[in-house]
């Protein structure tokens, strides 16, 4: 029994003596080195900058009116007894063409009353001239003669331009706007007869901002001071029309000369010949038509043309270094038309501008560069 206790304590014994080797060696052992993290600039995307020339051109919008319109009115009184086939709403006319007309017998009377009135005055002038020549009248019985003569003259020159304003006519060839008097209508001077306008030209007022202006050459006061219109920029004008989106030429013509108080900007005035095609055979370009404008601008050399969406607030971009670093640099906006902005200054032929968004970027900052597919 002795010698077995024996034995089991020897066991144990060499038990713990290795368990205390292995833990000292455990404990002399170095501990693996830890891998430092490793962290990868950022990949983006460079584009290479060359200036261009940019010619511009300014959008806006108007609505087509006429340049020339008034409402008819009668200056007599009377019935109108006929009327113009053409005088309806659309209805196309030529300058002094008559379009109605009231009943000219009381004016017909009138003439032919004052014309013998004129006849009686020019007998009693007539003997009182023969008479004051043989000095049988005076000289002021004479001049009494002479000035009865002259009154007569001038009723029946009323009496006449009475008669031929009971022929309604137009001072200038167009079309019918609104027809608002028919047959039988009794009128007196002022009543309106409807509203006309001229077809030669239409017009359309586009609003211009500032901004725009900058890049405009549009006519000034001194050049319409004499005919009243200038030779502006081409503006192409469009519209849907039937479906489908049609095209018209036209001209700035002037500027209205003001800011407008509210909106604060300048409306420019389009000039468009022959809007209804009387004389030719284009595509018609109705009064009322909403149309969008493309103004011709300047051409400027030496202009950069960017995505807008890399630009950072309202003038800064991110540019790409030849060994890969960030350079933050400010430039100057010329212009933003949709997803486009064109810029300059502070931008050199071959700058490599960056298009992915950064993150906190700062000067210096390492990126991964890639450029039409390739990556460095």
């Amino acid at each position: 029994m002795q010698r077995s206790g024996l034995r089991v304590l020897m066991i144990l014994a060499i038990l713990a003596g290795a368990v205390a080797v292995f833990v000292v060696l455990t404990g002399l052992r170095e501990p693996p080195a830890k891998k430092e993290a490793e962290i990868q600039a950022p990949l983006v995307e460079v584009m290479e900058l060359q200036p261009m020339q940019a010619a511009f051109r300014i959008e806006s919008q108007g609505t087509v009116k006429p340049r020339t319109q008034i409402t008819l009115s009668s200056e007599v009184s009377g019935a109108i007894v006929d009327i113009s086939p053409k005088w309806i709403a659309g209805g196309v006319f030529a300058a002094d063409e008559v379009l109605m007309r009231i009943d000219p017998t009381n004016y017909s009377v009138a003439v032919d009353q004052a014309k013998a009135l004129v006849r009686q005055r020019q007998i009693e002038f007539d003997g009182a001239e023969k008479l004051l020549s043989q000095g049988y009248r005076a000289e002021a019985e004479h001049a009494s003669a002479a000035a009865a003569l002259a009154s007569a003259k001038a009723e029946l020159a009323r009496a006449n331009r009475n008669l031929e304003r009971t022929y309604i006519r137009p001072p200038y060839a167009g079309m019918v706007r609104s027809k608002d008097s028919d047959l039988g209508q009794f009128v007196s001077p002022g009543t309106p007869l409807g509203v006309i306008f001229a077809t030669d030209v239409a017009e359309v007022r586009l609003p211009l901002t500032d901004q725009d202006l900058r890049f405009l050459e549009l006519p000034g006061a001194a050049d319409i001071r004499e005919t009243g219109s200038g030779e502006g920029p081409e503006v192409t004008l469009s519209a849907v029309r039937r479906g489908e989106t049609r095209t018209w030429s036209a001209r700035i013509a002037r500027t209205e000369g003001v800011i407008d108080e509210n909106s604060r900007v300048t409306y420019a005035v389009a000039r468009i010949e022959d809007p209804y095609q009387l004389n030719g055979d284009g595509e018609v370009l109705p009064m009322g038509t909403f149309v969008r404008a493309k103004i011709g601008g300047v051409t400027l050399d030496d202009v950069y043309r960017i995505p807008r969406s890399a630009l950072r607030g309202a003038d800064e971009l991110l540019f790409a270094s030849d060994d890969d670093r960030i350079e933050i640099r400010r430039i100057k906006v010329l212009r933003s038309e949709g997803d486009v902005a064109y810029v300059s200054s502070n931008i050199e032929p071959g700058d490599r501008l960056v298009l992915t968004a950064v993150e906190s970027p700062v000067n210096g900052m390492s990126v991964r560069t890639r450029s039409e597919g390739h990556q460095s």
